[in-house]
């Protein structure tokens, strides 16, 4: 059933309207209005795009694949969900592609080809009117389809967001733990996620979504969950993530001291009685070399082999890039890896992102009176240094690294800090593991509202992904704000993030904007924070961040991505790389911007 409709947004003054409307039809896998409670900063970046496009004049048609199932009509069809913000969104239901690309590890050859899909979603493209296709995510349908788009006649452009085209696990990771730099042919793919046949998944889903239809989904919910409880009451556990039997705190060691604090040899920390246990899922995260990034771009050979059918769905992933009109990274550093991995260079553009929030934070940081005030340092502080992480506890984001890297910090360096946690998910394991300092503050899963109040919580931001990040949302929140970043040395934040000294931070008279270490490598990361700590490192003022860095306004995203769908449909020639004065926000302000 169609969702009700809403409205077009109201078009805010100034904004650039067209006067050649395009018919731009958008791919993904999450939908579309749940921006980025569902799939995160790509479906965050794909909706605010849409929204651009539809303010501009355009018109935009949204379909997703690999979500929707049911057993009451076979075989795949495209149905209309919803319109949000003007932009008409559709499903393909009965995909024989799950997503999002986890839950289809094992289905590879209908991963590199699935014909009647593909039919099916090249007829929509006609039924919309589409004159560009633009797709953000692949997840859920062919491998091929891009290929069969061209040869329909439209022109498609391609922003990758993670490494799917080239690994199912979509982050190049490992078991999820461990940077991956040898496929081995797709050897070592096996086995790396588990997930159910498809055939079954598919069957599961369609059982759960025909329930809903019926009862709601308050009931379904409920149902589900109560399964799952007395699943876990039958095997003697307690869900995931939540409070159980072990956890039951021991009397306070220090209980008779009251007051007293132990003198200058305390150890300043509390004991809870908790512990970790393993349903906590707080597991140990893998190293990546220094150089990490340079061995994947000079390893092609690695690349380019083939022993089974995940090496085979590799290279049917970069075939179908090399069948796109454009393929536009946010990261210049994954355009080098997709170049290194085979898609031809002169297919690759690196398109910066700009998001509306992305311009609210840094407007935020301009108007305050602290502007071009250092936020800290070590001889005059009367407060703790405060550092914060934001973004969730999964695996890839690196959360466990920082967490280790506290546990090393000596008692007067971490007294000398406030750790701030924002982070979704499941994060009782990690409370456990750190409830020993009271320095750590866990303050929950965050939105954007927050973000623009949380940038007055921290001084410093730390960014411990442990996986050749693109162009991570949370790193530009941090730098549109004005912070210095300490950051693993891994994929593309490299390219945003300028040490100290370095050549690149002579625009803020080198101080840089932040600190790189080797991903995973938690003592690393503990001696950086002690550098900023002990006053080796000056921290900047958020003036001298934007001009340390490189970012990009939404209007001018959304210009940008325009331009290319015109290059791609013959109207225009390539634009010339803009200068860098165009690309530092610092030296072009917004118009009308109080000079400050």
């Amino acid at each position: 059933m169609k969702r009700e409709t809403s409205d077009r947004p109201e078009r805010p003054a100034g904004w650039r309207v067209t006067d050649r409307p395009l018919r731009v039809a958008i791919l993904g896998w999450a939908r579309l209005s749940a921006q980025a409670r569902e799939g995160s900063g790509y479906n965050l970046n794909a909706s605010e795009l849409a929204t651009g496009l539809i303010l501009a004049g355009h018109e935009v048609a949204y379909l997703r694949s690999g979500m929707h199932y049911t057993l009451a009509r076979p075989g795949p069809f495209v149905r209309e969900v919803e319109t949000w913000r003007g932009i008409r969104c559709y499903s393909l239901v009965n995909s024989r592609n799950l997503s999002p690309a986890s839950t289809n590890f094992r289905n590879m050859a209908a991963e590199g080809s699935s014909r009647r899909d593909n039919a099916l979603v090249v007829q929509w493209l006609r039924r919309v009117g589409a004159q560009v296709a633009h797709i953000h995510s692949l997840e859920g349908f062919a491998l091929d389809l891009v290929g069969e788009i061209r040869d329909s006649g439209l022109p498609v452009v391609v922003t990758p967001h993670n490494y799917h085209y080239a690994c199912p696990q979509v982050d190049l990771l490992h078991k999820e733990r461990d940077c991956c730099l040898d496929y081995q042919g797709g050897a070592r793919c096996v086995g790396c996620l588990p997930a159910p046949p498809p055939g079954r998944a598919r069957r599961n889903r369609a059982v759960t979504q025909d329930v809903e239809r019926l009862v709601g989904p308050e009931l379904t919910h409920a149902l589900r969950q109560t399964g799952k409880l007395l699943g876990a009451r039958v095997r003697g556990a307690a869900p995931p993530n939540r409070p159980g039997p072990e956890d039951q705190a021991q009397p306070d060691p220090e209980l008779a001291r009251g007051f007293d604090p132990g003198g200058p040899v305390h150890p300043g920390t509390f004991e809870h009685g908790l512990r970790v246990a393993a349903r906590d899922r707080v597991e140990p995260l893998g190293r990546a070399p220094a150089d990490a990034n340079e061995r994947f771009l000079g390893a092609r050979d690695v690349h380019l082999r083939v022993v089974n059918e995940y090496g085979k769905r590799r290279q049917e992933g970069i075939a179908a890039l090399n069948r796109a009109s454009l393929v536009t990274p946010p990261s210049e550093f994954m355009c080098r890896a997709y170049e290194a991995m085979g898609v031809d260079r002169a297919r690759l553009r690196h398109v910066r992102l700009g998001q509306p929030h992305f311009d609210q934070i840094n407007r935020r940081a301009r108007r305050t009176p602290y502007y071009g005030v250092r936020p800290w340092d070590p001889a005059s502080a009367r407060r703790p240094l405060r550092v914060a992480f934001w973004g969730t506890t999964r695996n890839n984001k690196g959360f466990g690294v920082l967490a280790r890297a506290i546990e090393r910090l000596d008692r007067d360096t971490r007294q000398r800090c406030q750790f701030v946690v924002h982070a979704g998910g499941g994060d009782w394991g990690y409370r456990k593991l750190l409830s020993r300092y009271p320095e750590v503050s866990f303050l929950g899963q965050y939105d954007t509202l927050m973000l623009l109040a949380g940038a007055g919580e921290y001084d410093v931001a730390v960014l411990p992904h442990i996986w050749f990040e693109n162009s991570p949302l949370v790193m530009l929140e941090h730098l549109h704000a004005g912070k210095f970043i300490i950051a693993s040395r891994l994929g593309g934040p490299v390219d945003w993030i300028h040490e100290p000294g370095s050549a690149a931070s002579a625009a803020n008279g080198g101080l840089g904007n932040g600190l790189l270490f080797p991903a995973g490598d938690d003592e690393a990361l503990a001696r950086c924070i002690e550098r900023v700590v002990r006053g080796e490192v000056v921290l900047p003022s958020p003036r001298e961040v934007h001009g340390a860095s490189e970012l990009w306004s939404y209007p001018d995203h959304i210009a940008e991505v325009e331009h290319i769908y015109r290059e791609v449909l013959g109207e225009l020639r390539p634009e010339p790389t803009p200068d860098a004065g165009r690309r530092v926000i610092e030296a072009k302000p917004a118009a009308g911007a109080a000079a400050q």
